[in-house]
Order: structure tokens, then sequence, then C-alpha cells
């Protein structure tokens, strides 16, 4: 009778160990503090997070970045980057965008919020050996610093294609550029036309590119509205090359006036080897005005059967814990 008992009391002990374990969510925001343009990426076995701190423009001096191991629980690395190792920013620190190649991880970021040619500052790259930083200077000056098709050089994001070509998708003031990296990231390549810079800015478009495969489709993703109000949000178009057309399908991230407002800006994770998929963003709570104070949160990101994205439901939950083997 002691050992029926001692047995059902470890049946029931592990039942309910593993209905909390599989009920833990990471919960919205996913780590606390006011960041936001957040950039999710895997590297390795942990997720990464990569924000903007999220504060008056001359406060923003500085990025933290935050690592997991199942989307869960998330460890903070604080100061990975800032003006004391980029000596020509000096404000405005934003929108981080980063990728590993030979074995060194190459930060992306705009600083001092450029409003014409004359003014010092745009977009830099940094570097480091380990996805913690530290990072330092990679070029010494900004990659680009001028105004191209009227696009301001902020909001960038380096994308490697298919072939292994990488390009930089970047801008702001409702204008949207590509561009084609060197294979040591220190300039671009022209296109077979002589340019640079190539417009692609679709529909609606202002500011937060992002660009992921899928089923060989190219899904280019921006944030449209005003980034301090309610109906900052995600659209997107699909096409057959990085370089569109890109018609726009629609919405597919917005406030929930029951949950938080203006969410935006958005990075994208997809599980290696899976159809699933994660989309990491800001928010701002509904007890918050100041355009400062946004947040950073991961939602299940689906599509339909015909490929396009489902609008994406923003929770206060989050999402259950992801490992990666």
């Amino acid at each position: 009778m002691k050992k029926q008992l001692l047995l059902l009391s470890l049946c029931l002990f592990s039942y309910f160990s593993f209905s909390q374990s599989a009920s833990k969510t990471s919960g919205n925001p996913v780590f606390p503090g006011w960041y936001a343009d957040p950039e999710g990426i895997i590297f390795g076995t942990r997720f990464w997070i990569y924000p903007t701190y999220s504060a008056p423009y001359n406060q923003q001096v500085h990025m933290d970045a935050f690592s997991s191991k199942d989307l869960v629980t998330w460890e903070k690395h604080s100061n990975i980057l800032d003006t004391a190792s980029i000596k020509w920013a000096k404000r405005a620190m934003w929108a981080p965008s980063i990728i590993e190649k030979d074995k060194k991880y190459y930060l992306f970021f705009g600083a001092n919020d450029i409003q014409s040619d004359q003014e010092a500052g745009g977009i830099g790259i940094a570097v480091s050996d380990k996805p913690e930083g530290p990072f330092k200077d990679y070029l010494g000056k900004p990659l680009i610093d001028k105004f191209h098709n009227k696009a301001q050089p902020i909001d960038q994001f380096v994308f490697k294609d298919k072939d292994g070509q990488y390009y930089l998708f970047y801008g702001g003031w409702r204008h949207c550029n590509v561009a084609k990296l060197k294979n040591d990231f220190t300039g671009f390549i022209p296109f077979e036309d002589g340019t640079i810079f190539r417009e692609i800015t679709p529909k609606g478009y202002v500011e937060g590119p992002f660009m992921f495969i899928r089923n060989g489709k190219y899904y280019f993703m921006w944030s449209e509205g005003g980034w301090t109000g309610p109906d900052y949000s995600v659209a997107y178009a699909i096409a057959d090359s990085p370089f569109g057309p890109f018609e726009r399908v629609g919405k597919i991230l917005q406030q929930d006036p029951k949950v938080a407002t203006g969410a935006g800006h958005h990075s994208v994770i997809q599980i290696p080897g899976k159809d699933q998929w994660y989309i990491v963003y800001h928010r701002r709570p509904l007890t918050e005005t100041d355009g400062n104070h946004r947040e950073t949160c991961v939602d299940v990101m689906s599509f339909d059967q015909k490929g396009l994205i489902n609008p994406v439901k923003i929770t206060r939950e989050g999402v259950k814990p992801v490992s990666l083997k």
C-alpha cells in the first residue's frame, strides 16, 4: 500500500511539474525596461535580441543586448556598444541590425538622427568576436552619411540572399533603399546600371524595413504610421526578388486597444529547419503616453495556405519555451 501511495505521489508530482512547465510563457514584455526597434536573431543555440535603448535622443548613447536559451528567460548584456567606442556618434543610436560572418559579428546601427547632408552621422558598423560584444567601430566613419533618393540614413537591415550576397535595406522619411554590400562590408558594389542605392519604396512605407525568405518567396516588411502614436503598425509585400516590385498586401501587426498600442518596428525569427515563426516588436503599454516608453515583445507569427501572413495576435502571455539544438 505504501508503495502504491508513493507511486501515485510521484505520478502526481510529475504531472503537475509538467503542467507548470508546459504552461510557462515568456510574458510580454519579455524583459524589463524601455526598449524599442528590436532585432531578433539566432546565434548557435541561443536567441538574441538587439534593441534600441528607448529614451530621449541625447540619452540614446549606448546599446544593450539580451539572450535566451528558450525565448522565455532572458539574460541582459549591458553596454555592448556606446559612443565612447564610436567617436563620430553623439546621440540617437538606433535600430541595430546584426549578422555573423566569418566568425565575426557585425552590428549595423544608425546614429545622430541627421536631418541633412551637412550634418555628421548616418549608418555605421561595429564589430566584435562575440555576439555579446564589446563592439568596436569597424570603419571609423559612417558607412552611409548622406541622403540618397530622399531616404534618411536610419533603420538599416542587413540581409543575406540565397546566393550568399549581402544587401543593406534602409531608410526613413518614407523612402527605402537597397544597396549591394561588398564582401568585407567596407562599402557597396554598384548595380548593373551603375547606381549604388536603388529605391524600392512600397506604398505606405515609413521606416523599419525587414526581409526574410519562405518557400522561395521574398517577404518584405516595414512599419507604417507615426512611431509615437497608437497607429504605428507593420505591413508587408511578397516578391520573387529582393528588389521587388513590392505590392503592399496589408497590415499584419497593429495595436489592440485592450492590450497595447503602437505595435511596430519589428523583426522575425524562424526556428531552423521548421516552419515555426516568431515576430519580435515593440509596443506601448496602455498606461503610458511618453513616446519613449516602449517595451519589447515576442508573439507567434503564422501563415495561411496561400503563404500570406496571418494577422498577429498581440498578447500579454507571450510565447511558450522553445529549445534550439
